[in-house]
């Protein structure tokens, strides 16, 4: 799947931002490629700037040197002509709204005819296991089940990028295991790119297809693994011998990090 189609690229990319305190370097001289159907994790110390490249990423924040392309363009086109969903950390649903109207509210937007939005909503709610709850309202679904449905509302208008914010941070180990073989397997069959941000080792090597590691402030990139473990990945894949050299590797990069201030 990996047809070496460079789907988002950052050259040299710096970000400093003004604050009371003085100048705040979140990130610098960040190279990276991400290909077509990769699932790329960004792993690092809080304040590695790890959010801040994915927000970059999504035209929220600006760099201020180097670029980001998303699709050959910036950022703020590929905004523009919506090509990508985010998830954010809390699911960030409208309590008012059903869970069927929070996933159709991207779709209102764009003007899409209703009768296709009733389509949309049946077809991303069968892919995150939630047919059924369409007329639920958000506090009747647990936490896993908001976060689910918060992905559901990214992948409404097909984009083909995921970008998502530490989205199982808030979950307790055996939601977050579940979700992300879920994930895993909504992956396979979408077949989309995915940027994941994520503080756990086992879940970024677990996920991905490549881990970047990255240093504390100012966030450089201080490992980029490819990861050789098969596309297919039960949870039991993380007791052999091939997950944990993986995650030391990880460990070995986050800690070597430290050692670069």
């Amino acid at each position: 799947m990996n047809d070496s189609q460079s789907v988002i690229s950052a050259s040299n990319l710096d970000l400093t931002f003004q604050t009371n305190d003085g100048p705040v370097h979140a990130l610098k001289d960040v190279n990276l490629e991400i290909h077509k159907g990769d699932f790329v994790s960004f792993i690092g110390p809080s304040g590695c700037g790890k959010t801040t490249f994915l927000r970059v990423m999504a035209d929220l924040e600006q760099p201020t040197g180097g670029q980001v392309t998303i699709n050959g363009v910036s950022p703020e086109e590929a905004r523009k002509s919506r090509a990508y969903g985010y998830v954010f950390q809390a699911a960030g649903l409208y309590p008012w709204r059903t869970i069927g109207g929070n996933i159709r509210l991207p779709l209102e937007i764009m003007g899409i005819p209703r009768a296709e939005q009733a389509e949309r909503v049946q077809r991303v709610l069968e892919l995150v296991e939630l047919s059924g709850f369409e007329k639920k309202f958000p506090w009747q679904l647990s936490g896993g089940m908001q976060q689910r449905a918060s992905i559901a509302r990214a992948l409404s208008f097909d984009a083909d990028i995921l970008l998502m914010d530490e989205p199982f941070g808030a979950l307790d180990e055996i939601v977050r295991d579940h979700l992300n073989e879920q994930l895993l397997k909504l992956w396979a069959r979408t077949e989309k790119t995915i940027a994941f941000v994520t503080h756990s080792i086992p879940e970024a090597v677990y996920l991905s297809t490549k881990i970047v590691v990255m240093s504390p402030r100012p966030g450089r990139i201080a490992d980029v693994i490819e990861s050789p473990l098969p596309r297919e990945r039960p949870l039991e894949i993380r007791e052999t011998p091939e997950f944990l050299e993986i995650a030391h590797r990880v460990r070995e990069g986050l800690r070597a990090g430290h050692g670069d201030d």
